[in-house]
This record gives structure tokens, sequence and C-alpha cells, in this order.
């Protein structure tokens, strides 16, 4: 192992165990251990806020133990510690404070597994596809808890349901990439989204409600304030200190990266660097929604963890903050509030089309964003909130668009010069 990706364990070992602190202080050891239990038997599709359902306690030992089950994912299959791993690892510790659970996890990662062995490869070329793809666990608490099935016959249908979705998301997952050519970062998300599209049409069919439900904190703690810039403060120290003097060099290196897929900053830059751009973004992620008003609770440290941890695999503060204008405009155009739950989670997930902003422009990146809102309050209705990565969803339609007509429009100026040579 290296010495930098031993240092990178530490990280994210603190930053767990920073959870355990806040689960221990909030509600004790008892209560949190009864909240997670309750979040093992609860509907997780969109939006349930698990510091609402567990308290507190539960949703942050939840997202602790999904952490180091990932971790142990990870080293027991010798991935490295790296851009990719590290944003899946805190994509799904965010999200296990809204959605995911062991119990609706496992399945798709074994499906995933299965798929692998399936065309004689190894697991550890599938492994990022079974992390991320998690994101349609809801699938498997909805059949178990939610489709009318009792006893066995619900736990046998659900496992079932997540093994087979596992199964599918590979292949699914590389015609995805495809259609917006890696500039939409949440692609699994956009490939969640494409299969709960299908599952969502047989379950309306077999008349199972559906319709997507809000449960949204409004009363958050002091804990859930102040855990997003801690762990910001946590990370920019920690990757000072590996980057020494060669921190603001390597910070204005990673600047200059379109963010477009795969960029791993640890891998084209430097771990430290990468680690301090992560902190900035959650800081940055934070003081706006304590400008705006907005609630600290489940989804909302979801966005900023899953940020912070695609900040050391494409996203920066140069292509963000166009797209997140572009979020900003739509909704004060067309009358919302920037504290409401979808407008708030779409500037912090919608940063997934940062790399359109860093390849092709701030006025591109700006289109992307305002275009992304008005998806974004579409998508969750069509796959019932069975994928937890809407805005990865609403991305890929909004990124292959633009993709699309940049494309268009660059051929034929190709054409046009090249008759114009003749």
């Amino acid at each position: 192992m290296l010495i930098f990706e031993k240092a990178l364990y530490r990280l994210v070992l603190a930053s767990i165990a920073v959870f355990l602190l806040i689960a221990l202080l909030s509600d004790g050891f008892i209560a949190s251990l009864q909240g997670f239990i309750i979040l093992q038997q609860h509907p997780a599709r969109l939006i349930n806020d698990f510091t609402v359902i567990g308290g507190i306690g539960g949703a942050m030992l939840n997202a602790v133990i999904m952490g180091l089950l990932s971790l142990l994912l990870i080293r027991v299959n010798q991935i490295r510690l790296s851009g990719p791993t590290m944003a899946a690892l805190f994509t799904i510790i965010g999200f296990s404070l809204f959605g995911k659970t062991p119990v609706n996890a496992l399945p798709i990662v074994a499906g995933v597994y299965l798929a692998a062995r399936a065309v004689g490869k190894s697991f550890k070329n599938y492994i990022l596809i079974a992390m991320f793809g998690t994101a349609l666990g809801p699938l498997v608490t909805f059949l178990v808890y939610e489709a009318g099935f009792t006893g066995f016959s619900a736990l046998l249908v659900g496992a079932v349901g997540g093994i087979l979705t596992g199964l599918l998301l590979p292949a699914v997952a590389v015609s995805m990439l495809k259609l917006h050519e890696g500039y939409n970062i949440y692609n699994i998300g956009f490939t969640c989204g494409f299969i709960g599209l299908f599952v969502a049409a047989l379950l309306a069919a077999a008349h199972r409600d559906i319709t997507v439900r809000v449960i949204w904190n409004t009363q958050p703690s002091l804990d859930l304030i102040l855990l997003v810039p801690v762990l910001g403060l946590l990370f920019i120290v920690w990757g000072a200190v590996m980057d020494g003097s060669s921190l603001f060099k390597n910070l204005k290196n990673i600047l200059k990266q379109t963010g477009r897929l795969p960029s791993d900053f640890m891998e084209m830059v430097s771990p430290g660097a990468a680690l301090v751009n992560a902190g900035l973004l959650g800081l940055v992620a934070s003081a706006y929604i304590l400008i705006i008003g907005g609630d600290f609770n489940g989804p909302s440290i979801g966005g900023m963890l899953t940020i912070m941890g695609f900040a050391t695999f494409g996203k920066h503060l140069k292509n963000c903050w166009p797209v997140a204008l572009g979020v900003i405009a739509a909704t004060l155009l067309f009358g919302k509030s920037l504290a409401a739950p979808g407008p708030l989670l779409a500037l912090l997930f919608g940063t997934t089309l940062a790399p359109l902003a860093g390849e092709f422009g701030i006025f591109v990146g700006f289109a992307a964003g305002f275009t992304h809102l008005l998806m974004v309050e579409r998508t969750a209705a069509w796959h019932g909130g069975l994928d937890l990565y809407n805005n990865g969803f609403a991305g890929g339609l909004t990124a292959t668009l633009f993709v699309a007509v940049i494309q268009w429009i660059d051929s034929n100026k190709k054409s046009k010069i090249q008759r114009q040579m003749k």
C-alpha cells in the first residue's frame, strides 16, 4: 500500500468516527441502535430523511456501518483508494442518511458480483458500478415493505429483485456513458434512473402505489449544521499536510481540468490538493445553505458529502459555479424557494453537470444548470423515487441533449470549413 493511500484510509476512518461521535452524543448507543434497526425496516424511496425516521443517532449509525462495509469491500478486493473510490465512499455515506441501508444495498452488490462472474471478469472491475449501483436500493425495500408481500416471501422477492437489478447494471451503464460521453459525472445515477423507468412501469401495471412522498427534517440540530464544515476543515488540513509547499500549484492545476469522466484528480494532480478541493467545496456548499436559510438534514448533508467525494473525481469551484448559478436563476425565475427541497438538492447534486462548464464554458454550464432544475423536478415521478440518484438521471438527460446539440454544431462547422477549402 502506498504512503498516500494509508493517509487516505486514516482520513476515511477519521470521517466515519465523526459520524459515530455525533450518533453517541445525539442519542446514545442504545437509541442509535434502535433507530438503525427501524431504518432497516422502512421504505427508502425519495425522499425519506433518515434523521426523522430513525433519529439523528440512527441515521449516523447507518452511515457509519455503510461506510465501513464499503471500505471493507474496497480493501478485500484490493482496490486502491483514489478519486473514484473516494467519490463512491462519500456518496454512499451521504446517501445512507436518506435511502441506503445494508438491507437494501447488499442484494444489488451481489447481483453485480454475479454479473462479473457470468462474463468471466474479476469483480474488482465492476466494484464501482456495484457501489454506485446501490442507488437502486429503494427497489429492494419497496418489494419487501411496500409491494404487498409478507414474511419470508417478501424477503425473497426483495433479494431476487435486488440481485436481478445488479445483474443488469454493468451492461446498461456502459451504454448510458456513450450517450452523454462523460459530461454527466453521475453516470450510474443515469443508469439507475433508466432501469427505474422500466421497474416503475411494471409496478404501476401491477397496481402498486409508487407515488413520491417527502419526509424532510426542518428542525436540524447543531450537530447536523456543523458536520460538513468540520469534515471540510478536516479534509483541508489533511490535504495541506500531504501536499506541503506544492499545494497551491496543484490546486491551480485542478482548476484547469474540465472534470469530464474519468478525471481522477488524485492521479492527475495530487491526493493532497484533491482533498483540499473537496474541503473547500464542502465549506462553500454549507455556506450557501446557511445563507439561503436551508435545512441541514439527511438529504442536504448527503448532497454536500457527494460534492466532497466527487471533488476528487471531477468537480471543482471553477466548473461548479456556472451550473449552480443556472439552477438558482431557474429557481427564482419560476417563483420557487431556494430553500425548498427540490431546488436545494438540484443545486447540490446538479453539479454533476460541471464537466459541461469545464469543457464548453460558463454559458453552457449556466444553461445546463437552468435546464437541469426543470428536468429534475419531473424525473423522480417517472421512476417513483426508486433511483436515489435522481439528479444523476436528470443530469444524464440534460447532458445528452447538450452534447448532441454541441456536436451537431461542431460537425456542421467542420463540414462548412472543408467545403470552403475545396
